[in-house]
């Protein structure tokens, strides 16, 4: 994984693993990769996703079973949508517009594009 330095990595690690959950790579009650297995997987500090994890279980993403390990929470894939569609409508919808708006690039320009994305 290349890291992006806009960001915190552990908010890209939690895309990550969003991202698994939102494919099915991960489903509910499984169980996710351990803190030192992913951050093996990723070359990054254990307690950068020590990080990552707190912040997902904050959001009702994933669940800690103590001794066990980290799990995908019951409602983890309905959380991650509440989530990202509300990180897209309210923080990266409003920049796109700002940018469509600042360039002039239309609704028409936009749907064409979007049905040519449509069917790859």
């Amino acid at each position: 994984m290349e890291f992006d330095s806009q960001q915190a990595i552990y908010l890209q690690i939690a895309d990550l693993v969003c991202e698994n959950i939102l494919k099915g790579v991960w489903k509910p009650k499984e169980r996710i990769p351990s803190i030192r297995d992913l951050a093996s997987q990723l070359s990054v500090n254990p307690n950068t996703v020590v990080k990552t994890y707190g912040y997902l279980e904050n959001q009702g993403i994933i669940v800690n079973q103590r001794g066990i390990g980290f799990f995908v929470s019951e409602n983890g894939y309905q959380e991650v949508l509440r989530l990202k569609r509300e990180t897209f409508l309210h923080r990266e919808c409003p920049k796109f517009f700002r940018q469509m708006e600042l360039l002039g690039v239309s609704w028409e320009e936009l749907q064409k594009l979007y049905e040519s994305f449509e069917k790859k």
